[in-house]
């Protein structure tokens, strides 16, 4: 550093204001969230698997090396009561709790939790980085999370449902995803920017209520006690994770009945966040170098103490504790609201977590109150506190659909204890046939008389469901059929329902599941559609997929998969907050598409003629149904004016004569004004990569065709 402490090298950002060059164009569409899916960033190379590894993996001596660490206490961090399960439990739920079900991105899947902006449990992954190193690429730091804090409870007692192993780990920060526009991780209600309003309503297509994890405010909405208002608050969140009333009191009650919250301490002791921190802290956040700051002076969130008398045991103590006295507020020692009883035996309270001589309060948060007094979550407390086996049981359930949820379907789960039963939030599809002829299936469905947009758009509409994030959707199972698929505005259910119907006629006569038919025919319009530009080309077809039931499809579930936009069709349902291009990116980033296939799947979507409603905009050829690169020599062609006519309308006008040759939106013009993306639409311009754009448009579509075929 100069004197003055200016950075002498040109980069791309200050790190001590934390500028980049992004912060000087605001407005300009930031393409990050499409580069998570480059490849560079992962150490391990693409010849690299996962699975493979997994196939090595001695899960007995794993889990083994795991309980022993669980009960081997550190000088550094010690244990609460010489054990580490509350502090791995709660590792695994931060990891699981960021789920959210709106678009998917979360969750435990990619050990996402090692960086921005969701790291919280540093000292955890510290701990159990022996393991880790012990066994290498054989376990992914996703799935160790997870199986830990799994181990966690069933070293104290709980019979747990299962475990998966699969998830495989990313290597960069996520920090680029939109979660929504705010400067905290907690709003209060009515902040400028607050997707945490009165009404707990979505901001717009892209929000979610907040980008913390699945616990609300410990101390109440906004900090200020009110158990009934915190108990509507749950309801909202966990009802975004997909749990239902029985499941959230089992989850909050299993989660409080292990361990203790931690606050005592002044807050102001401790030191900034991991990445904040000084490098000596490496990597280490919020050390306390005032105080001793580890075992009974730790602080965390503020809260002080256990809520059950003995907190490394699996029992029923939380609801005893919870329903068997009466609670009042209590400030602790960090000045955080907590409820302590009014009146307890001084057996029954938990022992310090260093001297078992000594005797502590137990306290409850907001949350915990919340169970008691909010009359639905009442009855299944006590019902649960009556009968310990089934809430057990329901706990063990919940606990592994809130671990899993991201994971998607069953056939991307491994290992020995992967349960049995096949559960209806894993969206099971039967397994198809790979026997029938394909030749003869394509023979029938040429000679149906469907136009090849009819074809395009329908294999189109059923696969562009696909999630990256959570691995549902896509067109696997054929839902496209079922409620609620059949009727979303999106699908075009009147053509939709004449579509399906011959391919329903197909499927009975030569035995191909109408899943694999629908993509089948897809690639036959796209064939002809090549061919009219002079391109023979054969788009790969995968056969094997199956056709799901109405009974095997949660029609609630579903209905956050519906689209409400897709600019590869030019379409909005209605306006929102975020412009169109940006819900472009927003549904190209969960399909696990580059910027360049984006590219190329646009322009090439735009000409064919497939967009919604069979509207005009953007389809800049005088060869509509053709598949060429017109799209991007009239983009870039400086012989036309682009002209606003509306927020998303534009007229491109002749310089020569005035009169107005085409229309567009948005989401095409975007192609020719964001400098990234029209660096892709010159290189499809060329003269001399016609057949290169071809065959990359056939490259980016069978990605997406056969994006949820997982093995």
């Amino acid at each position: 550093m100069t004197a003055k402490g200016i950075c002498p090298v040109a980069h791309g950002v200050n790190t001590e204001s934390g500028i980049t060059p992004l912060a000087w164009w605001p407005k300009s569409l930031h393409l990050d969230i499409l580069h998570q899916h480059d490849s560079k960033t992962n150490p391990l190379g693409p010849s690299f698997s996962y699975r493979k590894e997994l196939k090595k993996l001695d899960v007995k001596a794993l889990k083994k090396d795991i309980k022993i660490l669980l009960t081997t206490s550190q000088d550094w961090w010690p244990a609460d009561w010489g054990h580490y399960g509350g502090l791995m439990i709660r590792l695994a739920w931060q990891a699981a709790g960021y789920y959210r079900t709106a678009d998917g991105r979360g969750g435990a899947g990619t050990g996402n939790l090692r960086f921005t902006p969701v790291n919280s449990s540093d000292k955890a992954c510290r701990i159990l980085w022996p393991i880790k190193k012990k066994y290498g690429n054989q376990i992914s730091w996703a799935d160790l999370l997870i199986l830990t804090g799994t181990l966690a409870y069933e070293s104290m007692g709980l019979k747990t449902f299962g475990f998966s192993f699969g998830r495989e780990d990313i290597w960069h920060s996520e920090k680029d995803l939109y979660w929504h526009p705010e400067k905290d991780l907690l709003h209060k209600s009515g902040d400028e920017g607050s997707c945490h309003s009165g009404e707990h309503e979505l901001a717009n297509p892209l929000a979610a209520v907040m980008m913390g994890p699945i616990y609300v405010n410990p101390e109440g909405i906004d900090g200020k006690p009110d158990p009934l208002k915190t108990a509507q608050d749950m309801r909202v969140t966990f009802a975004r994770i997909a749990m239902n009333d029985e499941e959230t009191v089992a989850l909050l009650a299993g989660g409080h009945t292990i361990g203790k919250a931690h606050g005592n301490g002044s807050m102001e002791n401790l030191g900034p966040a991991p990445e904040a921190a000084a490098l000596e802290e490496q990597g280490l956040g919020w050390i306390n170098h005032k105080t001793r700051g580890i075992g009974r002076d730790t602080v965390t969130n503020g809260i002080e103490g256990a809520w059950t008398s003995n907190p490394i045991k699996w029992d029923n103590g939380y609801f005893e504790m919870l329903l068997k006295h009466e609670w009042e507020l209590k400030k602790s020692p960090a000045g955080k609201w907590q409820y302590e009883p009014i009146s307890i035996n001084e057996k029954d309270k938990p022992v310090d977590v260093e001297d078992s001589t000594i005797r502590c309060m137990p306290i409850m948060t907001d949350a915990d109150v919340a169970l008691k007094m909010d009359p639905e979550y009442r009855k299944i407390a006590e019902k649960f506190f009556k009968d310990q086996d089934y809430f057990s049981k329901t706990f063990a359930r919940s606990w592994f659909k809130l671990t899993h949820l991201d994971m998607g379907p069953k056939t991307r789960y491994f290992g020995p204890d992967v349960p049995k039963e096949n559960l209806i939030w894993q969206d099971p599809v039967p397994k198809g046939s790979k026997k029938y002829n394909v030749k003869a299936v394509k023979a029938k469905i040429k000679a149906s008389g469907l136009s090849n947009r009819e074809m395009i758009v329908t294999a189109w509409d059923s696969a562009r469901t696909f999630r990256g994030s959570d691995k549902r959707g896509g067109a696997n199972g054929a839902r496209i059929r079922l409620a609620p698929q059949k009727d979303w505005i999106g699908n075009e259910p009147k053509q939709l329902s004449n579509t399906l119907s011959i391919y329903e006629a197909i499927a009975e006569k030569t035995g191909a599941s109408i899943a694999d038919i629908i993509v089948l025919a897809g690639n036959i319009g796209l064939e002809r559609a090549a061919k009219a530009g002079g391109f023979n080309i054969k788009v790969p077809f995968t056969p094997g997929r199956g056709d799901a039931s109405q009974a095997m499809t949660n029609v609630e579930s579903f209905e956050v998969l519906e689209p409400v936009a897709d600019g590869y069709r030019n379409w909005l349902k209605q306006d929102y907050a975020v412009t169109p291009e940006e819900l472009l990116l927003d549904r190209t980033q969960l399909m696990g598409l580059t910027a360049q296939e984006m590219t190329a799947l646009v322009g090439g979507m735009r000409v064919m003629g497939t967009n919604y409603g069979g509207t005009k905009d953007g389809v800049f050829t005088n060869k509509e149904g053709v598949l060429s690169n017109d799209f991007f020599v009239n983009l870039t062609d400086m012989n036309y004016l682009w002209r606003p006519t509306g927020l998303n309308s534009y007229d491109i006008v002749e310089r020569s004569t005035g009169k107005t040759k085409w229309t567009a939106t948005r989401v095409d013009l975007v192609f020719g004004s964001n400098l990234v993306l029209r660096a892709y639409a010159e290189i499809y311009a060329q003269d001399d990569n016609q057949q290169k754009f071809v065959e990359d448009f056939v490259a980016a579509w069978t990605k997406v065709m056969n994006a949820d075929i997982f093995i």
